[in-house]
């Protein structure tokens, strides 16, 4: 575990040296829990959204995307029930006056038990934490933490208070004329992208002339008042979601559920990560609009967390959507029932959601990817980090280096950046020896470095070399770009 704790901060140390990931605000000491993607992380993230919505929308034919506002209606959130289910259990640490998520609080001494080697003990913290969270038991909690003499790490004690509610949501006024207290004014930052989906499955289903079942995508932001934001950019105040909503008939809920659980995990898998990495995980609690959910949870350095979920959400979104607004969110149904020999006629559709989060996704790849490297020899002392990201992802395809600064090279090595560029992103560069820029181009995870030297102006060849293996071929400038394009 302490392994994997450097592990852990030698990768967010990366990610700010080369350009991946910035504290947000930070000459100002930055804003917590809140994160800007540098220039290789904008191209990284970037690319796996890309991954994620043409699998979506491109390799299933009844699955459409939209782009829903972050500002909606405030009654879309009473009619969720994120207004009144959309909370954490909170404790207060009355000697810091610090407040904790009590899961947190509880994951973390569990986390301290495991790098003691008191794995049995941690297990058994964890299954009881689980247990009474099922059963909203917040009495059990406090009496879980203080049989633990569970402390607070910032002030050292146990000086709790007793378990509440908190609401996640952020609020804000909308229009410019009204004030804090006027509650008419009041709207939300969307805590999930889902409602804008549902919220629209008419507008989808009329407009595209959808046939259940169908699915819905987006990519977006949501926001969360997370006190308790921790562990990088694993939980953020401010983050994205890639969701798609599934409508499907009343009754084949099960065999859909089943279904995209599979989808998901082979989504997963196609990027060449080993299984073992991924797992499922059921909810013993279930939220309050489901009747089935489950995690794939990814072995992150800080362990195995939750990745995406996958919910079978019943009728509930749209039932309440209807309820609420007085608008009918039915679909009918022409297709004959064989116990009936009728047509299904009309029904509210249920749901299975598949919700994975960018940047959990982001932190995923870039975790397997990192790699510490010792090319050490008898004569030489040497070592690399190494980012081996899936070519597809990679933030930046191909590098593009003359030998040197003269003698035509850089002119020949332009005449390749134009002949690629228009085809995937490309890196150019003459500065330091070619030893330097090939572990700069490591760094960031380039798979391809091509060199342009002086044999190049006599046969029209060039050294392409390969990030994994730093093998080094010899090919003509006339097949870089399909050498690339095949990886892709």
């Amino acid at each position: 575990m302490a392994n994997e704790t450097n592990r852990f901060q030698a990768i967010i140390s990366h990610c700010k040296e080369y350009g991946f990931i910035f504290p947000s605000s930070e000459i100002y000491d930055g804003l917590q829990a809140v994160y800007d993607y540098g220039q290789w992380g904008s191209e990284l993230k970037k690319n796996i959204k890309d991954y994620w919505w043409n699998s979506m929308t491109r390799m299933y034919e009844n699955i459409v995307g939209i782009d829903a506002a972050i500002f909606m209606h405030p009654t879309t959130w009473k009619a969720s029930g994120h207004v009144d289910n959309f909370n954490d259990p909170m404790i207060d640490n009355k000697d810091s006056k610090k407040r904790y998520r009590v899961d947190h609080l509880i994951e973390g001494y569990a986390e301290m038990l495991n790098a003691e080697g008191r794995k049995q003990e941690a297990e058994q913290i964890l299954a009881g934490m689980d247990s009474l969270l099922a059963k909203d038991d917040f009495t059990g909690l406090k009496k879980l933490i203080e049989e633990n003499k569970i402390k607070c790490p910032i002030s050292g004690t146990s000086n709790w208070t007793d378990i509440r509610q908190f609401n996640l949501m952020f609020s804000t006024e909308f229009g410019s004329t009204v004030s804090a207290d006027d509650e008419d004014n009041k709207v939300y930052l969307r805590p999930e992208t889902a409602q804008g989906i549902f919220v629209n499955f008419l507008n989808v289903q009329k407009s595209g002339r959808m046939k259940i079942p169908f699915g819905i995508a987006q990519i977006g932001k949501a926001f969360r008042n997370e006190i308790v934001a921790r562990q990088f950019i694993f939980r953020m105040r401010e983050f994205e979601q890639m969701e798609m909503q599934f409508f499907i008939r009343p009754g084949t809920q099960k065999d859909w559920y089943e279904y995209w659980k599979e989808e998901r995990l082979k989504w997963h898998l196609a990027l060449g990560i080993p299984k073992e990495n991924y797992r499922f995980h059921d909810h013993i609690k279930l939220a309050h609009y489901a009747d089935a959910a489950c995690d794939i949870e990814f072995n992150f350095p800080i362990g195995f967390k939750e990745l995406e979920g996958i919910h079978s959400r019943t009728d509930f979104d749209l039932k309440n959507h209807q309820e609420y607004s007085k608008k009918k969110m039915q679909y009918y149904d022409a297709e004959v029932d064989p116990a009936t020999g009728k047509p299904y006629g009309n029904y509210i559709p249920y749901v299975i959601e598949t919700s994975i989060g960018l940047d959990r996704m982001f932190l995923a790849v870039v975790s397997h990817a990192y790699t510490e490297e010792d090319l050490s020899t008898p004569e030489k002392k040497d070592d690399r980090v190494v980012l081996k990201f899936p070519p597809k992802l990679a933030p930046m395809k191909l590098a593009v280096l003359p030998l040197i600064k003269k003698d035509g090279l850089p002119e020949i090595a332009r005449q390749i950046m134009d002949d690629c560029k228009s085809h995937f992103r490309c890196f150019y560069e003459e500065k330091d020896t070619i030893g330097k820029r090939y572990r700069r181009m490591d760094a960031i995870g380039t798979p391809f470095c091509v060199t342009v030297d002086h044999q190049t102006k006599e046969d029209n060849t060039v050294t392409i070399r390969y990030r994994d293996t730093m093998k080094q071929d010899r090919v003509p400038v006339t097949e870089i770009r399909k050498i690339v394009l095949d990886s892709l």
